[in-house]
C-alpha cells in the first residue's frame, strides 16, 4: 500500500478487495483518536483505487472493537467534545462510495457497534456479541447508536439496549436483522472475504450507485427513495458496462466489466 499505519494493518486481496484491520490487541482494539484518523485515511485510499471494488473491515477473534476508547473521555467536558471528537472522521467514513463489509468476531460493544453498523453488510462469528453499554458510564451513544440501532432492530429492542444496556449474542443479532449471517469463529473472516470478492465481481458502478439509492432511501420516504433510485436507474445506461453486461448475457459468457 505504501503507507506504514499504527493501528491498522491494511492490504489487498486478490478479487478486488481492500482488507483493513483494527490492531490495537492490548486494548481490545477500543477506538481512539489516533485509528480513527487512520482508518479514514486508508478506507479513503481503497475507495479511490479502481483495484478494490470492496473493503472488509475486521479485527480479531477476541474483538472487533470494544468501544471508544474512554481514557479520552476522561475529564473533557462539553468544549471539548465539540472542538475535538472525531465525528468528522465517521462523517468521512459514511460517505464512502465503495460498499464495507463488517467482520465480527468476539466484542463489538459502543463505538464498536456503531461502527460495524456504520458498514454496509456484517458477517459475525459465533462469539460476537453487540451491545451499546455508553449508559453504563452515565453518557449515550454518539455516532449513529441511538438511530441505526433502531432503524435495524426496530424501538423496543434498542431501547432495551440502549437504555438498559442488554447485549445480543450473535444468534441474536441474526434473528433480528442485524446481521447477514453467523459463521463459525475459525470462518468469520473467510466469509466476509467472500461475500466481498462476490460483490467486487460485478459492475463497480451499478454497486455503487445501488449502495447509494439503498442508504439514501432509509432517510427520505418512499416517493422520494423511489425518485432516487430511478435516477441512478437511468445514469446506468450511459455506461459502457451497462452495454457489457446486457450483451454478456445475450451472448451467454461473463461480462468483462470496465468501470465506466
Amino acid at each position: 500500500m505504501g503507507v506504514t499505519y499504527e493501528t491498522l494493518i491494511v492490504e489487498k486481496l486478490d478479487g478486488r478487495v481492500g482488507l483493513i484491520r483494527l490492531n490495537r490487541p492490548e486494548r481490545l482494539n477500543a477506538l481512539n483518536q489516533a485509528l480513527m484518523r487512520e482508518l479514514v485515511q486508508a478506507v479513503a485510499a481503497f475507495d479511490q483505487d479502481d483495484e478494490v471494488g470492496v473493503i472488509v473491515l475486521t479485527g480479531n477473534e477476541a474483538a472487533f472493537a470494544a468501544g471508544a476508547d474512554v481514557t479520552e473521555m476522561d475529564g473533557a467536558g462539553v468544549a471539548d467534545m465539540l472542538s475535538g471528537y472525531r465525528f468528522d472522521e465517521w462523517e468521512q467514513l459514511r460517505r464512502t462510495r465503495k460498499p464495507m463489509i463488517a467482520a465480527v468476531s468476539g466484542w463489538a460493544l459502543g463505538g464498536g457497534c456503531e461502527l460495524a453498523m456504520l458498514c454496509d453488510m456484517i458477517v459475525a462469528s459465533e462469539t460476537a456479541r453487540f451491545g451499546q453499554p455508553e449508559i453504563n458510564l452515565g453518557i449515550m451513544p454518539g455516532a449513529g447508536g441511538t438511530q441505526r440501532l433502531t432503524r435495524q432492530v426496530g424501538k423496543y429492542l434498542a431501547m432495551e439496549m440502549v437504555l438498559a444496556g442488554r447485549q445480543l449474542t450473535a444468534a441474536e443479532a441474526e434473528r433480528f436483522g442485524l446481521v447477514n449471517r453467523v459463521v463459525p469463529v475459525e470462518a468469520y473472516l473467510d466469509a466476509a472475504i467472500e461475500l466481498a470478492r462476490t460483490v467486487a465481481a460485478k459492475a463497480p458502478l451499478a454497486v455503487q450507485l445501488a449502495k447509494e439509492a439503498i442508504l439514501r432511501g432509509q432517510d427520505v420516504p418512499l416517493e422520494a427513495g423511489l425518485a432516487h433510485e430511478r435516477h441512478n436507474f437511468y445514469l446506468l445506461f450511459g455506461t459502457a458496462d451497462k452495454q457489457e453486461g446486457i450483451r454478456a448475457f445475450l451472448e451467454k459468457r461473463r461480462a468483462e466489466w470496465q468501470g465506466r
